[in-house]
């Protein structure tokens, strides 16, 4: 019976150690509209490393968190998913949810395939967590053939832009997409970042409060262009890549990502829209602010298959990963040796590359989640609003207040 015995454990100790790997990874991602992007991706990763990976989708960025966060108490787990970098990595990062990648860091860094500046976007008490899904450099999307229409080129000083706005609003041409829900931020984040992005840092580490004068003044200037009727309506509920391309809007801030939307149209780059820095607003800057971003493709430290997702994320680094994962979405890299096709994005991740622009953390990452949770809904009324601005900067601070009580 003592035989018996040992033989059964030794059986089930033998089942456990040599349960089957995986060779199909779920990607879970609250990104839907690149299911076909994702899809080719574990096609290639399939025939290159055999490993395939199916995209799992959302598009409800919150719903898609409160998923996520769900799958660290349950055992229905993905193999990988997409996150935000900021507080909101730092925090399941600190509940030890994510799979440390120093390793794949160390050697992509070395190998050349990922920069050395991007890894404190991803550094938490010296360890690597997650690598970059994607990196973006946020401008300005203009509608080429409105620009033609009426003689404009793209400004290089903040004047030029707005002598552009002015041309547009007499020709009856609505010159600037904004919205009332998630990206209510975007040109918050630009115009301070192009006023004075030292106060933009320390507002984001709470040396600075939302109602000190650098910061009403912007939203002053902010009410001074919404009241002018430089943008369209923002409760409008057209998609902004479709309100370029049919012309509601000349003009669209967004990341290098937002290319892809242009290209899913069927647009053409330098035919059909073109891309531009916005130019800061204060000319005595000795280099113009650059929104960046960059989001996080993560690995749970209780994957399903911990060495087949760790497996996947460094080959996700590699040139040939993408070479593919650029070029199919008209997209940047974060990868130096991957050479982008159009001309306007090739040469700003050139010069944001060789340190030409002072790069900015995009608000969404910057800012700590409750706080970042009270601007949106803040800048979500302002735009509506706008003549509420002294109030949405004193609930914003309400928010930041108990934040940093707390967090200093």
């Amino acid at each position: 019976m003592a035989t018996l015995g040992v033989a059964v454990l030794l059986t089930s100790c033998g089942t456990a150690a040599e349960a089957p790997k995986k060779t199909e990874l779920s990607l879970y991602n609250d990104k839907g509209a690149w299911s076909k992007y994702f899809e080719a991706m574990g096609a290639l990763s399939k025939q290159k490393i055999g490993l395939g990976m199916k995209p799992v989708g959302h598009t409800d960025s919150a719903q898609y968190q409160a998923l996520i966060k769900a799958a660290f108490r349950t055992d229905t787990k993905p193999d990988l998913f997409t996150w935000q970098t900021g507080g909101m990595l730092q925090e399941i990062v600190k509940q030890k949810q994510v799979a440390d990648t120093t390793a794949v860091w160390q050697e992509a860094i070395k190998n050349g395939d990922l920069p050395q500046d991007l890894a404190p976007y991803y550094t938490f008490d010296g360890k690597q967590y997650c690598v970059p899904l994607n990196v973006a450099y946020w401008g300005m999307f203009y509608n080429k053939k409105t620009f033609d229409q009426h003689g404009l080129q793209p400004p290089t000083t903040w004047d030029e832009l707005i002598k552009v706005a002015d041309t547009l609003k007499q020709n009856n041409v609505k010159a600037f997409y904004h919205t009332s829900v998630l990206f209510s931020f975007v040109w918050f984040e630009q115009m301070l970042a192009g006023t004075d992005p030292d106060l933009y840092d320390r507002l984001s580490t709470g040396k600075a409060k939302y109602t000190d004068p650098g910061v009403v003044q912007v939203m002053e200037r902010w009410k001074s262009m919404i009241d002018a009727g430089y943008f369209v309506n923002p409760g409008d509920k057209t998609d902004p890549a479709d309100s370029l391309k049919n012309g509601k809007s000349a003009m669209v801030s967004f990341g290098t990502w937002f290319n892809t939307s242009m290209t899913q149209r069927n647009l053409k780059a330098g035919a059909d829209y073109g891309f531009f820095v916005i130019p800061n607003i204060n000319t005595s800057l000795p280099k113009t602010s650059v929104i960046f971003e960059s989001g996080p493709l993560c690995s749970l430290t209780g994957a399903p298959d911990a060495d087949a997702s760790m497996r996947y994320l460094k080959w996700w680094t590699t040139p040939e990963a993408q070479e593919r994962w650029a070029t199919t979405r008209g997209d940047v890299s974060a990868n130096p040796k991957v050479a982008i096709a159009d001309q306007a994005l090739g040469q700003i991740t050139k010069d944001a590359g060789s340190g030409k622009y002072r790069l900015v953390n995009r608000y969404f990452e910057a800012t700590p989640p409750p706080i970042l949770t009270a601007a949106l809904d803040g800048f979500g009324l302002f735009v509506t609003k706008p003549a509420d601005y002294q109030k949405v900067l004193q609930d914003i601070q309400k928010a930041a207040d108990e934040y940093w009580s707390t967090h200093q």
